[in-house]
C-alpha cells in the first residue's frame, strides 16, 4: 500500500537522492535535454518546474531560493538568463517528456526529457503549418465538363435576351 507516499523514493536515502535530482536539474539547465529513466525524469519533472517557475522573477532571493536547490552557479545563471526570457508567457509546463524504449542492459524504460521551448524541430513545424495553405482544385475531366456546360448556358442566356438597348441620356 501506498501510505501517503507523495513522491517516488527511486530507493535512495534522501541525502543522494537530493544529490540525484540537483545534478539531473542543473544538466537538465545546461543542455537543454537529458536521456534518463522515466521514473527519474517524472521524479525530476516535479522537481525542476517549480524552479523554472521561480525564475520568472528575477531578484535575489529567487536567486538564492534556486541556488540552495541546484548547487551550481552555472546552471543559476543560464536559467535566469536564457530560460527565462523564453518561458515567460507560459502557465507551467515546461518540460517534455519524450520515451525511447527500453535499456539494453537492464530492460528499463528510458526517455528523453527536454525544455519544451528549446526543441527547434517542433517549433518549425509548428510554424511550417501554419504558414501552409492547401489549394484545392477540380480535376481535368471535371473542369472541361463544366466548362461546357457553362458555355452553353451563356449562350442560351445571350439568345434569349434582346439585343436593343436604351438610348443613355447625355
Amino acid at each position: 500500500m501506498r501510505h501517503c507516499k507523495k513522491f517516488n523514493h527511486l530507493n535512495r536515502k534522501s541525502a543522494h537522492r537530493k544529490a540525484l535530482l540537483s545534478n539531473m536539474a542543473a544538466s537538465l539547465i545546461l543542455h537543454k535535454r537529458i536521456y534518463t529513466t522515466v521514473a527519474k525524469a517524472k521524479a525530476l519533472k516535479i522537481y525542476v518546474e517549480p524552479l523554472i517557475t521561480k525564475s520568472k522573477n528575477d531578484n535575489m532571493h529567487s536567486r538564492r531560493v534556486v541556488f540552495s536547490y541546484l548547487g551550481q552557479k552555472e546552471a543559476v545563471t543560464e536559467l535566469f538568463k536564457e530560460v527565462a526570457p523564453k518561458i515567460v508567457n507560459r502557465p507551467g509546463g515546461y518540460t517534455r517528456i519524450l520515451k525511447t524504449g527500453n535499456r539494453i542492459g537492464d530492460n528499463a524504460e528510458t526517455c528523453m526529457l527536454e525544455l519544451v521551448d528549446f526543441n527547434a524541430t517542433y517549433t518549425e513545424v509548428k510554424q511550417e503549418v501554419k504558414k501552409t495553405a492547401t489549394r484545392r482544385r477540380r480535376s481535368s475531366s471535371k473542369k472541361a465538363t463544366a466548362d461546357v456546360s457553362d458555355a452553353v448556358v451563356e449562350e442560351a442566356s445571350q439568345s434569349a435576351a434582346p439585343e436593343t438597348e436604351a438610348p443613355k441620356a447625355e
